[in-house]
Formats: C-alpha cells, structure tokens, sequence
C-alpha cells in the first residue's frame, strides 16, 4: 500500500474521531431552557447556558431547567404528566372530604437555578417537579381548601378558593426559586348528600336574588309613583293657585263695579235731594202772606167751622146756627 494512501486513511480516521467527539462534547439546550454546568472536578460553574448549541467538556454534564411556562397536571385521568390516577382529597372546614383533579403552571427563575441545582442535589427540572413541587402543591392546597365549607368550594366560590389556593403556593414556592403562576381546581368530585346540601343552597341563594330583585323593582315603582304623585300635587297646587287668582280677580272686578254703582246711586241720589231742596227752596221763596191768604180763600167751601173758641171755653156754632133758623 502506498504511503500516500496509508497517510489519508490516517487522516480520514482522525477527523472521524474529531467529529465523534466533537458531537459527543456538543449539547443543545431548546428554546425555554437554561442549563447548569456540573463538573465532577470543579462542581457548579457559575456559567449558565442560554437556549442553543454548546461545546461541554465530556467531564462535565448539563442539567436543563424550564424557565417558559410549562403545565402538569394532578388528575384522575392520563392527562399531560400525569401518568395515573393522581388526584387527591382536600377537606373543608366543616369536615367533609372532598376528591380533586387539579393542574398548574410553573417555571423556574433564571436568577435562581444555580442555587435550585444544589439545594436539589442536581436534579433535572422534571426531576424537582415530580418530588418537590407536585407533593407539596397537594399539601398546601389541603391547607388552604381547610377554610372553606364545602358549599363553597362546590358552589360560586370556586373562582376565590382558585385565586386563594394560587396566590398561597406561589408565596410558597417563591424562596425555592419556583416561580407559581396559576393554579386551578378543575374537578371537584362530592358524595350525593353533600350535592344536596350545596343544590339547597344554590336554590336558596336564588331565591333570595330573586326576592332582592322583586324588591329593588318595587322599591323602583314605588318611587316612580311617588315622582307621578308629587307632580300631579304640585300641578294640582299651580292648578288651584291659578284658579284662586282667577276668583280674586272676579271678585275685584265685582267688588269694583259694585262700587262704581254704588257710587252712581249715591250721586244720583245726591243730585236729586239737591233738585228738590232746590226746588222746595224756590217754592218757600214765592210763598208771600198774601198768596197764602188768597189760597185760603180759594180752597174755602163757605162752611163755617163746627167748634170755635179759644182757650178752655169751646162753642159749638153748629147748634147756635140751628138755634137762630128755628126762631
């Protein structure tokens, strides 16, 4: 074999080897991931590794963490990592237990992976999810589903207990570098009697909604009415006021033509007393002695008076003239 031939087998060989190893050194890190560097030699790097490829020593391994949001499950079915029946029971504050499905979502804190590495002796993102977050989620739900009735977490509070349940884990978790963002209840499994007892209430709850709104649309029409009547009194008020003007007015106008003729009459009256004083007056004037004397004697039938005297003698000169004519 020539040596040329020999030299680029040689050469062949060597590169293979070269991007055997190279391969082997090569590590990925996905998108969403960190990656902390572990020598047997040196311990922890201080170096984390971002999503993409890397070249790492053969002597030293990389365990990958989740710092995007990642969801796993505690249910009864086989959903996402839930490989079995890992749903749990919670009680409630008046004792009753209750069987729950639940999920959340995490993810852990690119600040704090280092120190996650080491508090959990190196292990993997799944590896702490199965051990550490998923127990003590079941444990600290249980504390927190502990002071609610059971009404409650059946019936319209499950939204709050939800709320409560997350924000309490996530206090939790946050020292440990595991960072909580949601959790939830999404099935809640009770014996018939406590279904009963919640439906009770449910029922008694709407029933008390729909007193409130039956009262609220009273309370509505009720002002409404007292509106209309205090419109129509106050319309009634202008109406009457009006009315007691127009009167006032009449009866000035009465009051005034009543005068007005009273005072015609008088005047009228005046004038007339006045005409006749007149007159009396001119007539006393052209009654002279003589004039009086001679209507005397005008208005005298020639008869001569009966009874005649003065003083106490009275004589009756009707028997003296008979007297006379008899002699």
């Amino acid at each position: 074999m020539k040596k040329g031939t020999i030299g680029g087998i040689v050469l062949g060989v060597v590169i293979l080897i070269c991007l055997i190893i190279g391969f082997s050194c090569a590590k990925k890190v996905p998108a969403g991931y960190v990656g902390i560097i572990y020598s047997m030699n040196g311990g922890i790097s201080d170096e984390v590794l971002t999503q993409g490829w890397h070249i790492i020593s053969p002597t030293k391994e990389v365990t990958l963490y989740s710092i995007g949001i990642e969801q796993s499950y505690l249910t009864a079915g086989k959903d996402g990592d839930s490989e079995g029946d890992d749903s749990f029971e919670v009680p409630s504050s008046d004792g009753k237990g209750l069987k729950v499905d639940l999920t959340f979502t995490y993810r852990y804190d690119a600040n704090k992976v280092t120190s996650l590495f080491t508090r959990f002796k190196g292990q993997s993102g799944k590896g702490v999810r199965d051990s550490f977050i998923k127990p003590n989620i079941i444990s600290w739900t249980k504390e927190v589903t502990a002071k609610y009735p059971v009404t409650d977490i059946l019936g319209d509070e499950r939204a709050n207990l939800n709320k409560a349940v997350s924000d309490y884990i996530r206090e939790k978790f946050e020292p440990y570098g595991i960072i909580i963002e949601n959790v939830s209840l999404i099935d809640i499994d009770a014996d018939d009697e406590t279904r009963a007892s919640v439906q009770r209430k449910v029922n008694a709850q709407q029933e008390l909604e729909l007193a409130q709104i039956e009262q609220k649309t009273a309370n509505v029409q009720a002002q409404k009415d007292k509106e209309v009547a205090l419109v129509k009194a106050e319309q009634d008020k202008e109406t009457a006021l009006i009315a007691a003007n127009q009167e006032k007015e009449v009866a000035a106008i009465n009051a005034e033509k009543a005068k007005i003729k009273a005072e015609g009459e008088a005047e009228a009256a005046k004038i007339k007393a006045e005409a006749e004083a007149e007159a009396n007056k001119k007539i006393a004037e052209s009654l002279t002695p003589e004039l009086i004397e001679n209507n005397k004697i005008n208005k005298w039938n020639g008869t001569v008076p009966a009874v005649s005297g003065s003083g106490a003698t009275i004589v009756d000169v009707g028997n003296i003239t008979q007297q006379n004519d008899a002699e």
